[in-house]
């Protein structure tokens, strides 16, 4: 995705939420991953982003990951590294990206956090799929209504037929009794 490509209103930067982000977690390569679980842990959240001494994205460490990659193969959390179990191939988005465009990307490739960086490729956010629902969730609500509403006008004439004839009816049954 090109930076800069999205309208204004539209880019992940311009979102009035994207202000009040916390800070994502994030560990260096060494760290174990019994450390990571209780930063995650003391933080409440589902993953930790590695970063090098610069803030640079080197990968990501899921809860699915460390179930998955640890505890299924029965692995020992306190001499596993996170670099031995993250995800390293990511995605990451620039603060100028369409909203749009990534929370179709996320849908389709089906992952669910997304490291927000800038053009040096420094950790600036992490969003998840569930910031983009509630970044779109107004826009949906407009479009529902504009829809409804050109979906009655557009079946406008058939009211208006309806409500005549049934004057007419009304009116026929007035002057027969």
């Amino acid at each position: 995705m090109q930076a800069g490509t999205a309208r204004k209103g539209a880019r992940i930067v311009d979102r009035p939420e994207y202000a009040s982000k916390f800070s994502p977690l994030t560990g260096r390569r060494d760290t174990t991953v019994s450390d990571a679980v209780a930063a995650m842990k003391a933080r409440n959240y589902g993953c930790i982003v590695i970063t090098d001494a610069s803030d640079r994205v080197e990968g990501i460490v899921t809860e699915r990951d460390i179930m998955f990659k640890l505890v299924a193969e029965r692995r020992d959390p306190d001499r596993v590294t996170l670099s031995e179990i993250m995800t390293a191939d990511i995605r990451m988005a620039r603060e100028t990206d369409n909203v749009l465009d990534w929370l179709r990307i996320m849908s389709n490739e089906r992952f669910r956090r997304l490291p927000v960086v800038d053009a040096e490729g420094r950790l600036q956010a992490l969003l998840t799929q569930g910031d983009f629902v509630s970044y779109t969730w107004p826009d949906l609500l407009y479009q529902a209504g504009g829809l409804a509403k050109a979906t009655i006008l557009g079946q406008l004439h058939y009211i208006l037929t309806g409500l005549l004839a049934l004057g007419l009816i009304l009116v026929a049954a007035l002057a027969l009794t």
